[in-house]
């Protein structure tokens, strides 16, 4: 404020010249400069004077406004302040007021919980006193009646102590002996009873498994079957003149000598018009000298040296059908990771059969009937394909090595490193061993059902009747055989024993022992069950 008024002394003296020097109050040209100079400065001074003046007046006026004003801003606060107390007041007596009616609400509703409380306290006391005193009233009649009882109870051990000599006396037995007795007879009851339960339970077990086996196989049966070949010793070549047996023959027979030298097959040539004859129990080299055959009658050339290269090639050749039958088959079956030398083995199968019966169609079925048992049964369905694909496995170098075709076979999968549960099931499809798995009774239950259902196998009419008539002699050169039947084709028979030579331990006996003279005595498709019966019979008549 105080640089503002200096300013404004200044612009007042500039303005005393202004107004002199407009107004020519004196005439400024006249004058001297030294007069003009002193002019100027008195106008100057007179101006800072006024202005000072001015500026005294001016900040007095606005103290005394700004002491007015805070006087007023008092007075309107202390107004203020003293209505908010008044405000508070009230409103601390209003909540005061407020307080003391809900304390005192509270306080009410107390006083009448806690009286209520009282009188249900006062009511359960009284329902106290009065149970209390029900109580000791029934204590008192217990009391009574105990004494009563035991009254009752020495007079009834009297009783029994007297009726106890009585009836020793009487049955002339000790209290221990009567006992013993009655233990031993109720011991005996209950065997029996436990006896006729586990029959009867035995018997229901049987059935529902007859039952369940029936329609396991019967399931199996109906989702496959393998065809049938007619077994066969000889193949036929037919040929496309007659000329051309004189050609195979050759100059002194050479060309003939030759063929069945590198082959070791038989050729029969005679009467029959435009066909010749391949014989061999061997149907590998059958097949062999089939296709040689026909490849020098294709070619014309028939010589000693043309008939070796023909050999060759076709030995090459049926090389390459046995390893394609056989990946054919593991492919079609669904078995997998076969050892090499094993599909071949299974290849050459397709050229071997068994009564009539193709081996390699027979293995097939096998292990479509195994692997549909097994997921019946929820066994393993992949180990039970394998090993009733592999279980003949052994017919295929049966005319090669000596043995039965089950060591043959087992040898071979070890040989090649099959599962030891796979050589199992091959060595226990005939029963050679006891089998151990479910997938080795499975193998051998199909093994039995390709190899005996109808029109499986085929053998003549003779040899049928001599197998029957051969099985019943067999049976009857056993002590105590009365009667023997060969029934369902010579699958299964029935042997009646004399009650008072054979016994049943017995019979259990000669049925195995007849058995084990069937296996080693006769040669036969499948199995053949051996039924011992021995009846007793007593009659008696009630007059």
């Amino acid at each position: 404020m105080g640089k503002y008024l200096s300013k404004t002394e200044f612009l007042l003296g500039f303005v005393f010249v202004w107004i002199i020097k407009r107004r020519e109050v004196v005439n400024i040209n006249s004058l001297e400069p030294a007069l003009y100079g002193i002019l100027i400065i008195i106008a100057l001074l007179l101006g800072l004077l006024i202005g000072y003046i001015l500026r005294k007046y001016l900040a007095e006026a606005k103290i005394a406004s700004a002491e007015e004003a805070s006087k007023r801003i008092v007075e309107e606060s202390e107004k203020e302040a003293q209505a908010k107390k008044r405000e508070a007041i009230l409103e601390a007596k209003e909540e005061i007021h407020l307080m003391r009616s809900e304390a005192d609400q509270e306080n009410k509703e107390r006083r009448n919980e806690v009286q209520r409380l009282e009188r249900r306290n006062q009511q359960k006391e009284e329902t106290l006193e009065r149970k209390l005193e029900g109580l000791e009233t029934k204590e008192g009649n217990l009391a009574k009646k105990e004494q009563d009882l035991e009254k009752k109870r020495n007079h009834l051990d009297e009783l029994l102590n007297e009726q106890t000599v009585e009836l020793e006396r009487i049955s002339g037995l000790s209290t221990e002996e009567a006992r013993t007795h009655i233990l031993d007879n109720v011991r005996d009851d209950v065997k029996r009873d436990a006896a006729l339960i586990i029959r009867e339970e035995e018997s229901r077990a049987k059935q529902e498994a007859n039952k369940r086996a029936r329609e396991i196989v019967a399931t199996a049966i109906q989702k496959g079957a393998a065809e049938i070949v007619a077994e066969a010793t000889v193949s036929v070549v037919p040929l496309p003149n007659d000329e051309m047996k004189g050609r195979i023959i050759g100059r002194e027979g050479r060309n003939i000598r030759t063929l069945e030298t590198l082959t070791g097959v038989d050729l029969i040539i005679d009467d029959t018009p435009e066909a010749v004859i391949l014989s061999s129990f061997d149907p590998i080299r059958r097949e062999v000298a089939r296709i040689a055959l026909e490849k020098l009658i294709a070619d014309g050339r028939i010589h000693p040296a043309r008939i070796e290269e023909m050999v060759e090639k076709a030995q090459k050749e049926m090389e390459q059908i046995i390893r394609e039958e056989g990946e054919q088959t593991a492919f079609e079956v669904g078995v997998t990771n076969l050892h090499p030398e094993l599909i071949k083995y299974l290849g050459r199968l397709k050229f071997r059969t068994s009564y009539g019966q193709n081996v390699l169609k027979h293995s097939i079925e096998v292990s479509y009937l195994a692997g549909t048992m097994a997921a019946e049964l929820g066994a393993n369905v992949e180990l039970a394909k394998r090993a009733g694909l592999l279980h003949d496995i052994g017919k295929s170098i049966d005319h090669e090595v000596e043995g039965p075709h089950v060591d043959i076979g087992a040898d071979l999968a070890r040989k090649y490193r099959e599962n030891p549960e796979v050589v199992h099931c091959i060595m226990a499809h005939h029963g050679d061993v006891e089998p151990e798995t479910v997938e080795a009774v499975l193998v051998q239950a199909a093994d039995a059902i390709s190899a005996a259902r109808p029109g499986a196998r085929r053998e003549t009419l003779e040899a049928y009747l001599k197998r029957l008539e051969k099985l019943e002699e067999i049976a009857e050169s056993f002590e105590g055989v009365d009667k023997t039947f060969a029934v369902q084709a010579g699958r299964e028979i029935r042997i009646m024993v004399k009650p008072d030579v054979v016994d049943d331990l017995k019979a259990s006996h000669l049925s195995r022992e007849i058995g084990k003279k069937i296996e080693a005595s006769l040669d036969y498709p499948g199995q053949i069950k051996v039924i011992v019966i021995r009846e007793t019979r007593h009659v008696e008549y009630a007059k």
